[in-house]
């Protein structure tokens, strides 16, 4: 098993994670990151978690020849 680095994954599977992520923090999720109390905007604290390489949410990608490759 691999994982990834952010460079690593495309821009489709990064904002799938944002989206995911940002809708987590809207419905009340935690914050992973430290953060000011004015910052409220979810997505912008979701950028800030991908680029700690903190988010909790895994890619699974299908590699040919039955092999695969999970990120964390």
């Amino acid at each position: 098993m691999k994982l990834f680095n952010i460079e690593d994954y495309t821009k489709y599977e990064k904002t799938r994670i944002l989206g995911a992520r940002a809708l987590q923090i809207a419905m009340g999720a935690p914050v992973l990151v430290a953060r000011k109390q004015s910052e409220i905007d979810p997505i912008e604290i979701a950028r800030k978690e991908l680029d700690k390489g903190v988010v909790p949410l895994t890619v699974k990608r299908i590699l040919p020849r039955t092999a695969s490759a999970d990120s964390n």
